[in-house]
């Protein structure tokens, strides 16, 4: 697509490509969570997107993918990219921020389909997303937020040298759910680095991240102020629905 910069992103390691998703990766990556993402007694995401029939959840994954590409703008915007291993969809990983001209801080998501969990794909598309992050787009600091009984996800960010950044309470399936909030700055991503990536396809697109400026680009109008608390505390997009499922 020549008029859509980040269709020509990847973000690749030895063993996962992350790329914009085509049509038919969409496709696939809704059948991916279709066919299940986690154990059904336990809910890692805050909007629940994964409960209903499988037509309901391959919707709201096209839905939230096509909904990102839509509303996107330099000063607030969510990347959904699809990962691949050896060709084939295994799951999504997202990088979002607000005003990452100014903060220069993003906000990781992640799901993996639930027969691709335990092979070390999660990791590599870790790995590749916080160099997207820190190298390519120059971010000083990741965050990310995982519930309290996710243990896999916990230990996927502690590997990356995650810090504990507080907690975050939310209601799911009627229940009070508390969550950790982890951090990681620059010093201790360089720290914590072992996997080889490469990007390509993103210098053309740097403009739309708030990353660099975009030639003859008129300043982006604001939106309206929101209030969600996890957004007036760290300056990022608020993810409703942190997709951290046993990675």
């Amino acid at each position: 697509m020549n008029n859509w910069p980040l269709s020509s992103l990847r973000v690749t390691t030895p063993l996962v490509e992350l790329r914009w998703p085509t049509s038919e990766d969409l496709d696939a990556l809704a059948d991916r969570a279709a066919e299940g993402v986690h154990a059904p007694g336990f809910m890692p995401f805050f909007s629940q997107w994964t409960d209903g029939d499988r037509e309901t959840v391959a919707h709201r994954v096209l839905q939230r993918h096509w909904r990102a590409a839509a509303e996107w703008r330099p000063d607030d915007w969510t990347l959904y990219l699809a990962v691949l291993h050896d060709g084939e969809v295994v799951g999504s990983q997202s990088l979002g921020a607000r005003d990452f001209a100014v903060t220069r801080e993003v906000l990781l998501t992640s799901w993996l389909g639930l027969r691709h969990q335990g092979r070390g794909l999660g990791g590599h598309a870790r790995a590749a997303v916080l160099e997207l992050a820190f190298t390519g787009l120059g971010a000083h600091d990741a965050f990310s937020v995982v519930r309290r009984g996710n243990a896999n996800s916990q230990a996927v960010c502690r590997k990356f040298g995650f810090a504990p950044d507080g907690t975050q309470v939310n209601a799911v399936r009627g229940e009070r759910v508390v969550s950790d909030r982890y951090r990681l700055d620059r010093a201790a991503w360089q720290a914590s680095r072992g996997v080889p990536v490469e990007i390509t396809g993103l210098d053309a697109a740097l403009h739309m991240f708030g990353a660099a400026p975009a030639p003859d680009a008129p300043a982006p109008a604001r939106r309206g102020t929101e209030t969600d608390l996890a957004s007036l505390l760290s300056g990022v997009r608020y993810a409703p629905d942190p997709d951290h499922a046993h990675l």
